[in-house]
């Protein structure tokens, strides 16, 4: 799960399609019923405790929305989206925010968001693509996903090295995945971070709201210094939304980076609602970055608007915005969150950049562009 600001969906074609798209979210979906839930599965005695470890609630009924159905035709979203960056004459897409987890703990996930949750702002949140593993990689490949990652993230101690052990597996079954592991401050923490890194992953999550930790704390400390030494990037979850955390906002991370500098921090969501913030952070150190996960679409834009006023910003770091979704854990089509970028009309070459460019460049895909002199 990632949290985000308590707003209400909005239909998929609110945002303007920029002149590399041609057709509405909203023309291209379809209505469906939620899954039924699930019983509860056997505890696993092995594996430390997952989160949401009091049985799953019972989820809520929720009204038929038909702008932004559970589940979108697959084959005539899919044409959407892959019509969204051919026209840009992309290769595909690189989705640095995505979530796979074990199986038990994603549907945990989902548990908490139909109950509506604290996490969530108490707000409705359908999932729009509530399937099994195999079928959400399927429909990524059929999008035009080239590269997407794993985001998963321990709530307490004990938890991160068997979530990177799984992580591991997930990675080596699914080469498409970006390889992903996650830490938390505890006894031990830098040396399963560097047998991560030993073991060649492309990039960590770190989740300040659900982990309730100080990013800053000493336990992490030798943790970012490897991670800053090895170049590889952290997409952490440190804006204020959907509720404000007691390490939330920009302050944490900003000590982070004073000791790290060189540390290459994607902050997640483009930091919201903290936008202008975080915009700071990324102009005051050359490694941070910022992923659209969310951002700019009409369920986010109801409660935390970005500024528009910071629009020429956000234009002026146009090589370090990277394409996030938080797919599948969105309540609305994906194609909506190509729409809500297209619609800031910041140019095709800025689309090209972060729906794909950037992110290729720092994960060193194949066949990836040299940026424009």
């Amino acid at each position: 799960m990632s949290a985000h600001p308590p707003t209400r969906p909005a239909a998929s074609g609110e945002a303007t399609r920029s002149t590399a798209a041609t057709a509405s979210t909203a023309a291209t979906a379809s209505t469906a019923s939620p899954e039924p839930a699930k019983p509860a599965e056997a505890a696993e005695p092995a594996r430390p405790a997952e989160p949401a470890e009091a049985a799953e609630p019972a989820r809520p009924a929720k009204p038929a929305e038909a702008a932004e159905p559970a589940r979108p035709a697959e084959p005539a979203e899919a044409e959407e989206v892959r019509r969204f960056w051919q026209a840009l004459g992309l290769p595909g897409l690189v989705d640095v925010h995505t979530h796979f987890m074990p199986e038990r703990v994603l549907r945990k996930v989902w548990a908490y968001f139909d109950a509506l949750g604290p996490l969530t702002g108490g707000v409705e949140w359908p999932i729009t693509y509530r399937r099994e593993e195999a079928g959400r990689v399927a429909l990524l490949r059929a999008f035009g996903v080239r590269a997407f990652t794993a985001m998963l993230y321990p709530h307490k101690p004990g938890m991160a090295r068997w979530l990177n052990g799984w992580a591991a597996g997930f990675a080596r079954r699914t080469p498409d995945c970006l390889h992903t592991s996650t830490l938390f401050p505890e006894p031990g923490a830098a040396a399963y971070v560097r047998e991560a890194v030993e073991q060649g992953t492309r990039v960590f999550k770190a989740h300040v709201q659900v982990g309730a930790y100080d990013p800053s704390d000493e336990a992490l400390d030798a943790c970012w210094g490897l991670l800053a030494e090895a170049g590889v990037p952290v997409v952490v979850h440190c804006g204020s939304g959907p509720a404000p955390g007691k390490h939330t906002g920009p302050g944490p991370v900003a000590r982070v980076l004073a000791r790290h500098p060189r540390l290459r921090l994607v902050v997640a969501h483009m930091g919201m609602p903290e936008y202008e913030d975080f915009l700071d952070l990324a102009e005051r150190y050359r490694e941070v970055r910022l992923d659209t996960t969310m951002a700019f679409t009409g369920f986010s834009e109801r409660m935390a608007p970005f500024p528009r006023r910071a629009l020429p910003r956000l234009a002026a770091l146009g090589d370090r915005v990277l394409l996030g979704t938080d797919f599948p854990n969105i309540p609305y089509p994906y194609a909506h969150q190509l729409d809500a970028l297209a619609g800031l009309g910041l140019g095709d070459d800025w689309l090209r950049a972060v729906c794909h460019d950037n992110a290729a460049r720092l994960f060193a895909l194949p066949d990836t562009p040299e940026p424009a002199a």
